[in-house]
């Protein structure tokens, strides 16, 4: 179901009367806000699936799905978990409602008969706030967009700068000369690898995340390849293991991608001459990816692996880059359903373990199917 963005802040309003709705609605209007509204809890997650909602304004006595079981279904999705709700319920201050209701995620509650001026003042902070979200994420929208327009103009260049520096090394015989050509070669094909990892961090800000073209893979040779390509240019050894015939239906140039960046991170990090080794093996419903090397990495800095930018305290050299390798690494992993861990000790050095579903994972927060409904 296809999410519809807005300029607005968009407020849910759910009660399985219509001249509820109605009521609240008509006291809630505004030129700058959007109202959709529900008189089911499977009506409201419908919604919730197509709109980014601001603040749920929700009743709690309904058929078949109480607010109080509705929002603990938000709860449950990560998509939803974090939208702000206020009960309303028409019971005498039950104390059991009202600990239930915060229990299950309410910020407040209101009792009927509903006071205008009251509502209206709980609802105006919770505009603020949805508007002054939507104004930073405009903002940084425009920012990503800036990034990724500038690092596709600037791949041309780059590109010619590489073939040039290839043909300045066939046509001289001097020493001197084709280092430098090769030393040209290599820091373009660096800058266009940041490059490309800008483009691809602007995807995942502006896009909510990865967008894949899955197929069935068999991705012992794809992950050989990989480990082909970087033994020739890796000076410690790389060694590669397969246990049992690994296919999923996944983007094998991500998958490709995610593997190339942790060998990547593998090979620069760990402890030079110690070798890396890749293993990939079937766990029942799963392919499980491990990259091993002999380095150490601390605890301190192992909290922040995987956000962007960050790559403080693992400087080895002056080619870090820009610490986008093992954030791309984890939102590929998150794109495939899959999850990633990481175990680094001084005895048995740090392993990187990718965990990905052999078949799509289908949720209620892409699909829109809600069992606990019924």
């Amino acid at each position: 179901m296809k999410n519809i963005r807005s300029e607005k802040p968009v407020f849910l309003l759910v009660d399985d009367k219509a001249e509820n709705l109605l009521a609240l609605e008509a006291l809630l209007r505004r030129d700058d806000l959007e109202i959709v509204t529900a008189q089911t809890g499977q009506e409201a997650l419908e919604l919730i699936l197509r709109h980014d909602i601001g603040l749920a304004i929700v009743d709690v006595q309904m058929p078949d799905m109480s607010g109080l079981e509705l929002a603990e279904l938000m709860r449950g999705s990560e998509r939803s978990k974090r939208i702000p709700i206020i009960f309303i319920t028409a019971g005498l201050h039950d104390r059991d409602t009202v600990f239930n209701g915060y229990d299950s995620g309410a910020v407040d509650f209101l009792h009927k008969p509903i006071d205008p001026r009251i509502l209206k003042n709980k609802v105006e902070t919770f505009f603020q706030l949805c508007k002054q979200r939507l104004e930073l994420s405009e903002t940084l929208r425009f920012h990503e967009t800036f990034v990724a327009t500038v690092g596709h103009d600037l791949k041309n260049p780059l590109n010619s700068i590489v073939m040039a520096s290839q043909i300045l090394g066939t046509l001289t015989q001097d020493g001197k000369q084709l280092e430098l050509a090769e030393r040209i070669r290599r820091s373009a094909q660096r800058m266009a690898s940041m490059i490309d990892e800008l483009y691809d961090l602007s995807r995942c800000r502006l896009d909510g995340g990865l967008s894949l073209r899955r197929k069935l893979v068999e991705l012992a040779p794809a992950i050989r390849r990989v480990v082909d390509e970087h033994r020739l240019s890796a000076t410690v050894p790389i060694e590669f293991q397969e246990e049992g015939s690994a296919k999923a239906y996944c983007d094998d140039i991500r998958m490709t991608q995610m593997i190339s960046n942790l060998i990547g991170n593998a090979v620069k990090h760990g402890t030079a001459g110690a070798p890396v080794r890749v293993r990939l093996a079937v766990r029942d419903m799963e392919v499980e990816i491990a990259v091993h090397n002999e380095g150490v990495i601390d605890a301190e800095v192992q909290k922040s692996l995987f956000d962007p930018f960050v790559s403080s305290g693992r400087r080895r050299s002056g080619k870090d880059g820009l610490g986008l390798g093992l954030y791309i690494v984890e939102q590929i992993v998150r794109a495939h359903d899959g999850r990633i861990e990481v175990g680094s000790t001084p005895e048995e050095g740090t392993t990187f373990t990718v965990h990905v579903p052999r078949e799509p994972k289908v949720d209620f927060a892409r699909a829109g199917v809600i069992a606990q409904a019924r």
